[in-house]
């Protein structure tokens, strides 16, 4: 077996895994198709009775006849409906529960996943790809079993009324067989440059939409259509190649089938030995029933070529590695000291260095500032601490405790993190304050979070107070607005460590004058790491460490720095003079 057909069945296979818990509905299904695929047969063997009944054969026939037609037609619908219905429950099924365990896989990837991947792509995945398999669990199932039976049906009957006749249907089987694997194999590699084309799409569409202030106000309305217009033209072009791949090989499986019905004809009208003329139309009307399933066979496996094709990404994104959570540790109450020993870090295994050889230790309740140009290390050193990227030298320590020995979760529970970048959902004020692990907490508690972050105010003031709606990522609010909501998060979650990532570098004075008075509040009695565009928020803490090039090159007060005159000293210059 070649490794492309491995790769197909172990795919198909590992698919059908998700079948088997539904395998009471599967085999409804089936029995519904075979009861279906049952009266084609019988709809030709049908026409030997009528032919019997015209010819004055037997008078009961003119009764039987037309009973028997409605009697069919009866199965036939009742097969249909069993067949189509629980098959398309078993897809729909299916298909449910690949998108939830995509949806999880994902929300479980390590940051450098999300870093490495477009978001478009990300989302097609879960909705793009999973819809496709639909084809595969339900379209392709449908057809191979109602069809497939139905030509069993037929071949049966046609073997039981001629068989000398019926090898030539059986000698064209090698043909077909080879334009459906050539039609199936074209199918699957452009498949999956369709899927390629649907993920750009989708990634444009999404950056378009949530930038669309900065579009208009650069007026990149035209560069973002050309960029649109040509993922979308990929999109037509993989399109038209695959429809060409079909039109080419579906018609021709129908020349084949219909050619050994006129080899069949041939034989027929030559010989001119006709005993029994309504068994002859029977079989003549059987061999007419067999093109029509032979078509659609041809074309489901072009199908099933393009559902795999979709398989092999959503299984790859299923077999994605997930954050490490190898830790055991679980602790209450934490002091929050951090120890950062001889941590080197780069972000792709042949990139450049980001910390080199860095060493910093934060005592329990202690503010450090963190200074430096941009990638200059402070970010990431902030994305260390909770485990958003993995270092591979040196240590971090909480309380002399090695954060890979932390239970992840509980490590992040004793971590609270405010960001210049606030994300925000769709939601009410009151729900995104009491986000996630903080749903618990009462009304009351949200709005005294609200108060301390200088926020509740500005809330009341608004429709519905807490319970307003903000729109995606808070758009109906201010920047500053949205920053003392975040604040407000972090003050309700009450953890011991607290990182201050740029928390106020894009905002107004006014804004950033309310937002450094609810941090002095969330500071309090915390471990609190400051990365600061503005020294001016960095001022009151205890100590102030300089970065460049990932290395620390000073360290001490903001008193004792602006004195030294060194790197500290040319920044506060720079801002303040």
């Amino acid at each position: 077996m070649s490794k492309e057909k491995q790769n197909s069945l172990s795919l198909y296979l590992r698919l059908l895994e998700y079948v088997k818990p539904l395998w009471f509905y599967f085999l409804l299904s089936f029995i519904g198709y075979i009861v279906f695929a049952a009266t084609q047969a019988a709809y030709a063997h049908l026409i030997k009775y009528f032919i019997e009944a015209l010819q004055g054969k037997n008078d009961d026939l003119v009764y039987l006849v037309p009973a028997g037609a409605v009697a069919i037609a009866m199965f036939r619908a009742l097969g249909s409906f069993v067949g189509g219905y629980y098959m398309a429950k078993v897809g729909q099924h299916v298909v449910h529960t690949l998108r939830c365990e995509m949806f999880d896989r994902m929300v479980n990837f390590p940051c450098s996943v999300f870093d490495n991947h477009k978001a478009g792509h990300l989302v097609n995945r879960v909705i793009g790809n999973v819809g496709r398999v639909t084809s595969a669990v339900t379209d392709a199932i449908t057809v191979i079993v109602r069809e497939g039976m139905t030509i069993i049906f037929l071949m049966g009957y046609l073997l039981w009324v001629n068989w000398k006749l019926t090898l030539v249907f059986i000698v064209i089987t090698p043909l077909i067989a080879v334009v459906v694997l050539w039609a199936g194999k074209r199918l699957r590699f452009l498949s999956h440059k369709s899927q390629e084309a649907a993920g750009e799409i989708t990634h444009i569409l999404g950056e378009t939409i949530n930038g669309y202030r900065v579009m208009r106000s650069y007026g990149g309305e035209e560069y973002e259509k050309e960029r649109f217009k040509r993922a979308s033209k990929d999109g037509l072009r993989q399109g038209l190649k695959m429809q060409r791949t079909t039109g080419i090989s579906t018609p021709l499986i129908q020349l084949l089938v219909v050619s050994a019905l006129a080899v069949v004809m041939y034989f027929i009208l030559s010989l001119r030995e006709v005993e029994d003329v309504g068994t002859l139309l029977a079989y003549l009307t059987a061999a007419g029933l067999i093109p029509k399933p032979m078509r659609q066979l041809s074309e489901v496996y072009g199908t099933v070529q393009k559902a795999l094709a979709a398989c092999e990404r959503i299984f790859q994104h299923l077999d994605e590695d997930i954050e490490k959570d190898e830790g055991l540790v679980k602790k209450k109450g934490i002091a929050g000291a951090i120890s950062i020993e001889h941590i080197s870090f780069k972000y792709e295994k042949e990139g450049n260095e980001v910390l080199h050889d860095f060493n910093l230790t934060i005592a329990a309740g202690q503010s450090v500032g963190l200074v430096g140009q941009s990638g200059s290390g402070k970010s990431t050193l902030a994305s260390l601490i909770p485990r958003f990227y993995e270092y591979h030298e040196g240590s971090i320590k909480i309380d002399n405790v090695d954060i890979k020995d932390f239970k992840l979760k509980n490590l992040r529970e004793n971590i609270s993190l405010v960001t210049q970048n606030v994300t925000l959902f769709n939601d009410t004020i009151a729900n995104n304050i009491a986000y996630g692990d903080l749903g618990g907490y009462s009304r009351d508690a949200i709005e005294k979070a609200a108060e301390m972050a200088y926020a509740k105010e500005f809330i009341l003031k608004l429709p519905d107070g807490f319970d307003t709606l903000i729109g995606e990522n808070g758009i109906k609010l201010s920047g500053g607005q949205r920053q003392r909501l975040s604040i407000a998060r972090a003050i309700l979650k009450d953890a011991p460590i607290l990182i201050l990532d740029e928390a106020t570098s894009a905002l107004d004075t006014e804004s950033e004058r309310q937002i450094q008075l609810a941090l002095e509040v969330v500071m309090k009695n915390r471990t609190t790491l400051v990365i600061a565009h503005r020294l001016s928020t960095i001022k009151s803490v205890n100590k102030i460490v300089v970065l460049e090039q990932g290395r620390i090159v000073e360290e001490g007060t903001h008193e004792q720095l602006v004195e030294k005159g060194g790197a500290y000293s040319l920044f506060h210059k720079l801002q303040f003079q």
